[in-house]
């Protein structure tokens, strides 16, 4: 396996991966995600995404050079408030593994990646969110060694 960028150019490449972790999301969510964007739409969005100079996409590749899983993160400073210290942090917004690729430590290559390249900065904070119905998500977080912190509810009337 290797670990390659994916630029705004090749953003393309991480459709098929979204597309099936948005379709869990809708699925257990179905008020809060629209079902089944275009792929053109997911597309122009990533490439948008990925054009910010803040935002790092990364792939775990085969051999053979398909995607098994990727990871997008931003890095996000964070001023001092009088309740809250300031930080640096890299900010963990997606993480996805191809189903056929799970449970071989893709995930975990990926975020060991992310912790490398951030503290290569001085960055010693990562965060993230995850769904609760998404048990893989938390226990590969749990095997990275983060832990939660914060739980966001939500009201949709």
């Amino acid at each position: 396996m290797d670990l390659i960028d994916i630029t705004p150019e090749d953003a393309h490449r991480l459709i098929p991966l979204l597309q099936d972790l948005h379709a869990l999301h809708v699925a257990h969510q179905p008020d809060r995600y629209p079902a089944d964007p275009s792929a053109d739409a997911l597309a122009n969005w990533l490439t948008e995404w990925l054009s910010d100079s803040s935002v790092t996409a990364r792939a775990a590749v085969s051999p053979q050079g398909s995607v098994m899983g990727y990871m997008i993160y931003g890095i996000e400073q964070r001023p001092p408030l009088p309740v809250r210290r300031a930080e640096t942090r890299a900010m963990l917004h997606h993480i996805a593994v191809s189903e056929s690729w799970r449970r071989m430590g893709v995930g975990s290559a990926l975020i060991a990646d992310l912790k490398r390249a951030v503290a290569l900065q001085g960055i010693q904070v990562v965060a993230t969110t995850y769904a609760p119905f998404n048990s893989a998500s938390a226990a590969l977080m749990a095997r990275m060694g983060m832990e939660p912190v914060m739980i966001m509810a939500e009201w949709r009337g």
